[in-house]
């Protein structure tokens, strides 16, 4: 009997939609934590330790639940490659911390559905409308009113939340149209393994060949290996491991039960729990600028969705 935890070839847009919503929730949480601890913490070492505790709490779920360990991938090559894009995209995502709000990072990651175009045309050789390309055009613009480059003050490390859009668009080609089949398990487990080892190289390698003066202040949460952790950092790097492993399996198993269509408008609620979460955990409150651009990102990804729907459905209608 198929279980929840399983691969899917069927979809299921209501679970797939309240899966997403509660993950977001869970996940804004998450990074306002991550954000948190980050001013105190190096990411290697905060990815070290929360990836180890993740490892273990998805195989005891599998050990729990289907009385078996996650089973081996079923496309190895598209699992790992997964991973890497799931790095790439924390990397990107965290590594400005602190020097970006909550909602400058969650914006610049939402730009993800443009990528998704420009990846489906370019890698993927998908005919693009100029409907799509408009849509990115809005997307960019919305970007620049979030980011404000020409302002004084504007630091390039700012862009880094965009190469996290760019690196989880990836992420969710490789997972609808490559991993849809595998076990949620098997996902986490592997993305997991991949931070392990990441972060313990990070830790080893900073540590013991200690970064410049210069690049501790222009990346601190990047140029550090090994600090001092506290029981509270602690205990916060194990909150944040419990709910990013509730939050990935909740998304890949949505990813794998709907249409990226269906799930668009539901996945820009993130910027909503982002700036909620933003206000709560560091008083940050997104300007007129910054609110219209979410806006205007929110827009794009939505309209990008809806075409690929209309597209899809032309594509089934012409085999049939």
């Amino acid at each position: 009997m198929a279980h929840f935890l399983d691969g899917t070839d069927r979809d299921s847009p209501a679970m797939a939609g309240a899966l997403m919503l509660g993950a977001l929730a869970i996940l804004a949480v998450q990074d306002s934590l991550v954000r948190l601890a980050g001013f105190s913490l190096s990411f290697w070492q905060f990815q070290a330790i929360r990836a180890t505790s993740n490892f273990v709490l998805l195989c005891l779920t599998g050990l729990i639940f289907l009385r078996a360990l996650p089973p081996w991938p079923r496309k190895l090559w598209a699992v790992v490659l997964r991973s890497l894009m799931m790095i790439f995209a924390t990397v990107f995502f965290f590594g400005a911390i602190p020097k970006v709000t909550t909602v400058e990072m969650a914006a610049g990651l939402y730009t993800y559905p443009i990528f998704v175009t420009i990846l489906s045309a370019t890698v993927l050789a998908e005919p693009v409308g100029w409907r799509r390309v408009l849509a990115v055009v809005v997307g960019a613009l919305g970007a620049v009113l979030i980011l404000q480059p020409f302002e004084a003050e504007f630091e390039p490390i700012k862009l880094m939340p965009i190469g996290a859009g760019l690196c989880y668009a990836g992420n969710v080609i490789l997972t609808r149209r490559w991993c849809r089949g595998e076990s949620t398990l098997t996902l986490g487990v592997a993305t997991a393994i991949s931070f392990m080892v990441i972060g313990t190289v990070g830790c080893v390698v900073l540590t013991a060949f200690p970064a410049s003066d210069q690049a501790r202040e222009a990346i601190p949460y990047l140029a550090f290996g090994w600090r001092e952790m506290t029981w509270v950092l602690l205990g916060i790097t194990l909150v944040c491991s419990v709910l990013n492993a509730a939050s990935n399996v909740m998304l890949v198993k949505s990813y794998q039960s709907a249409e990226s269509s269906w799930l668009a408008p539901i996945d820009y609620s993130y910027l909503i729990f982002a700036s909620l979460c933003g206000l709560l955990f560091f008083g940050d409150w997104p300007d007129a600028w910054q609110v219209a651009g979410m806006l205007l990102i929110a827009a794009a990804g939505i309209f990008t969705a809806w075409r690929e729907r209309i597209a899809t459905h032309r594509r089934s209608g012409s085999a049939a």
